[in-house]
């Protein structure tokens, strides 16, 4: 039986501004995995998350995204492949003007809701969740770290993605925030069923929580086996 991936990747090859990054890339994620992205600073990681998010188009390969061909991909589809892909950052990139509702209410706005009980009953279920029901009224600057990255994970939601890119989303957190943060991650990756790619240098959450790994290094994107040696100091 075919197996259904939601990131097919096959022999591709990404350049930013003609200088290739990463060559001869083969990697395949099935829908609703949850997988590891690991690797130096400047082995690649963003450039592979951005081809994924078609921001850069591969040179060379064939690359299927959330059933999108990246190679031919038309401008106006991109949109469309986005909404497929949810996004947690680093730092949050929360507006920070706006009160957790309105940030939420933003993005729908901005991705083509235009009923607004259905978005009043999306952002409630999304908050409800990452567990911020109560905080819909409250401002960035007046939550925690870890409760802001868990706004970033209720907006990565609320267009139901396929799949959820997490790029360093404990970069800023404290241990015991981290672990809070990476449990909300897998208990929406086991019952929402989108397959998350999480990028980290996070040591302590990978022999805590394990689970199938690609290395970025050299140019290139290996999947580690269960059984590799994962050398943490290199991280």
């Amino acid at each position: 039986m075919e197996k259904d991936y939601i990131v097919d990747l096959q022999q591709v090859s990404i350049f930013q501004e003609d200088t290739p990054v990463l060559t001869d890339v083969s990697l395949q994620i099935q829908k609703g995995e949850f997988v590891y992205l690991i690797g130096k600073v400047g082995s690649g990681k963003t450039t592979l998350i951005k081809a994924i998010n078609a921001e850069l188009r591969p040179s060379k390969g064939r690359a299927v995204v959330a059933g999108y061909q990246l190679a031919t991909i038309k401008d106006k589809d991109i949109a469309f492949l986005r909404r497929q892909l949810g996004v947690v950052f680093q730092d949050f990139k929360l507006l920070t003007d706006r009160t957790v509702y309105e940030n939420l209410q933003f993005v729908l706005k901005a991705t083509g809701w235009k009923n607004k009980e259905e978005c009043h009953r999306q952002i409630m279920a999304v908050l409800d969740k990452v567990e911020l029901k109560r905080k819909a009224e409250k401002l960035p600057y007046q939550l925690s770290g870890g409760e802001q990255q868990r706004v970033t994970i209720a907006r990565a939601l609320l267009n139901n993605p396929q799949l959820i890119i997490a790029d360093e989303p404990t970069g800023h957190l404290d241990s015991e925030t981290s672990d809070d943060i990476m449990k909300v991650l897998l208990d929406i990756n086991r019952h929402e069923g989108p397959a998350i790619i999480m990028a980290t240098h996070n040591v302590g959450l990978m022999k805590k929580y394990p689970a199938r790994t690609f290395k970025c290094e050299n140019g290139a994107v290996i999947a580690l086996n269960s059984d590799t040696e994962i050398d943490f100091d290199e991280l």
